[in-house]
């Protein structure tokens, strides 16, 4: 009988310490789909991890995230950027591909031109991609 109590004890604390770790790895996008984390300490190392399914649950796995993604077939930007409490810094467009780098409340953030950017939102024809600080790889 004691051995349960202890058993169910130590669970319990595991269980509690695991809960308390988990609870500060949040996604910073809901919704989209082909989530990516950026994994490394800077853009010239960075690790693309992709979250098969759930994001949430990829991310409690991950260590060293300096940055996450997300693509949407859709999205109000505008409504976007007042979720995040964002504002458009610059843009720019090119090869049918319309950059905007952004200010948001998002925990990762590089410097541009002397600006500080953590949000980046590229609208192609058919998908919106978005990535904090910014989008590495393609998009």
């Amino acid at each position: 009988m004691r051995f349960i109590k202890l058993s169910v004890t130590a669970l319990s604390a595991a269980l509690i310490i695991f809960a308390i770790a988990a609870i500060p790895k949040r996604i910073c996008f809901n919704g989209g789909y082909n989530y990516v984390f950026y994994c490394g300490t800077s853009s010239a190392d960075c690790k693309v991890v992709r979250a098969d399914g759930n994001a949430k649950l990829t991310r409690l796995f991950l260590n060293d995230v300096c940055g996450e993604g997300a693509e949407f077939k859709e999205l109000n930007i505008e409504n976007f950027l007042l979720s995040l409490g964002g504002e458009i810094v610059f843009s720019e467009s090119a090869a049918g591909i319309t950059n905007y780098y952004c200010k948001a409340n998002l925990p990762y953030s590089v410097e541009i031109d002397g600006e500080k950017i953590n949000l980046h939102i590229a609208v192609c024809e058919g998908s919106v991609k978005v990535g904090t600080p910014i989008i590495f790889g393609g998009y």
